[in-house]
């Protein structure tokens, strides 16, 4: 069973006009009171025309998007790219007015960088980047000094400059790095978790209608019994009645087709006990059957330690959707790489439960070694891995799942190779690939011992 992530969605369409908007009144009241309150209370000299100008025009763009634009819509890339750069150069402006790198405010230009490195496409985030840099830069260059109430210039050292700017360029980049790397994760671990939840709710529709077909088989049977009795005696009693006896014929083959077509379509039974249980072999074949007939040969063995003797009691496991999946995706991901053979092994004490599932491929590549259950991780493709899986993206969306699916039942996982990869050929051992143990704390998965409670009808209305 195949594990397919959702499709994305583009990072420009995750970004609401109406956030924009919001966030820029907030800005446009910020930038008037601390104009009014350098001017008015600090004695700040200012060029208060061209000051109230640019917050002015800021404030009647912002007047016109809410009272035209649907605020409720998404964003494009290039809609959201084209609104930061506005309001930075706007900010930009605004900062050359009041004392270029003099004026603390012009941190804010840093703002639509991080918005863009948190929401939007890597290359929105570049071009926002460049273009902060080249506006510090410039506002460094080119600004009106600011004023002071003794008529005298705000002037900082030039070594100051320089450090000032050197800094807002290392922050612009470090910012945005930061913001970018962090947002990235926190989505990749979202869409991985909602493939997670997609290939849990599968199995369990897969389990629940295998339970409603094998019930309706089992309800149905004694009806298509008694049609395929009554219309085999009608077949003897209208022997001398051509027409009417090749009718009986024909009721009583549809009701034997009726029988075979729900007999094949599930295999489980009705939603008793016994269903929600299965010894534990029963249940690592059950999730490698979909991958044995797969070209690769699937070795089981179990084998138990009870107080250091030997025990073959097969313990009985809890039959849940997340452990057959889980175990469903370790198999798989072991036939794609083996060589020639698959292991999975079983073991069990008083208590643990332990499966290790292990093939003679070459193993993980040392580089994602520690990556291992991650999402998304993307190794290196060698030409070898071209010719042997074409298809093959190497996201680790399988091994995601099924590492979050177990850990759910309680289990720790470990991810290791069987050999080292120095040894020459001749020298692996015989599970020299890709080796995942799996282990549970055995009061966590074992069903409780004792009599079966009594079936109950399946509803099928």
């Amino acid at each position: 069973m195949h594990s397919v992530a959702p499709t994305p969605i583009p990072r420009g369409d995750w970004l609401r006009l109406r956030t924009l908007i919001n966030l820029r009144w907030i800005s446009i009241l910020g930038q008037f009171a601390a104009i009014t309150v350098c001017f008015r209370l600090l004695d700040i000299h200012l060029p208060l025309l061209p000051c109230y100008l640019a917050v002015a025009v800021l404030a009647a763009v912002n007047l016109t998007l809410a009272m035209r634009c649907r605020t409720n819509r998404h964003l494009s890339e290039n809609e959201a790219l084209l609104t930061l750069l506005f309001d930075m150069s706007q900010l930009s402006v605004l900062v050359f007015l009041t004392g270029g790198l003099s004026n603390p405010f012009v941190l804010l230009i840093l703002a639509p960088v991080v918005i863009a490195a948190a929401a939007l496409g890597l290359r929105t985030t570049i071009i926002l980047s460049v273009c902060a840099t080249i506006w510090v830069t410039a506002v460094t260059i080119w600004h009106l000094p600011m004023e002071l109430s003794d008529n005298s210039l705000l002037q900082t050292p030039a070594l100051f400059r320089f450090g000032f700017w050197l800094s807002m360029v290392i922050g612009i980049a470090f910012t945005s790095i930061y913001a970018r790397r962090v947002a990235t994760e926190i989505r990749t671990t979202q869409n991985a978790l909602l493939a997670t939840q997609m290939a849990l709710a599968r199995e369990q529709k897969l389990t629940d209608l295998g339970g409603v077909i094998a019930a309706a088989a089992h309800e149905l049977g004694t009806p298509l019994a008694t049609i395929k009795l009554v219309s085999a005696e009608l077949m003897e009693e209208l022997s001398d009645r051509p027409d009417l006896h090749e009718d009986a014929a024909l009721i009583r083959d549809q009701a034997v087709r009726c029988r075979d077509i729900l007999h094949s379509m599930g295999r489980a039974g009705k939603d008793d006990t016994l269903m929600r249980q299965a010894p534990l072999t029963s249940l690592l074949r059950e999730a490698a059957e979909p991958h044995i007939a797969r070209g690769r040969v699937v070795e089981f063995s179990a084998r138990g330690d009870v107080a250091g003797q030997e025990d073959d009691r097969i313990p009985l496991i809890q039959r849940r959707p997340e452990i057959i999946h889980g175990l469903r995706n370790l198999v798989q991901n072991a036939v794609d790489f083996a060589a020639t053979t698959v292991w999975v092994d079983a073991r069990w004490s008083e208590d643990e439960i332990r499966v290790r599932v292990a093939d003679d491929g070459e193993g993980y590549p040392a580089q994602i070694l520690g990556r291992i259950g991650e999402p998304f991780v993307r190794p290196r493709r060698l030409p070898q891995d071209l010719m042997r899986r074409p298809g093959y993206e190497g996201m680790g969306l399988g091994l995601f799942i099924a590492k979050t699916l177990l850990e759910r039942t309680g289990a720790t996982l470990t991810f290791g190779n069987g050999s080292h990869p120095f040894l020459a050929p001749e020298e692996h051992p015989l599970r020299s690939g890709a080796v995942v143990d799996v282990i549970w704390p055995r009061d966590t998965i074992t069903a409780e011992t004792g009599p079966l409670e009594e079936n109950r009808p399946f509803p099928l209305s």
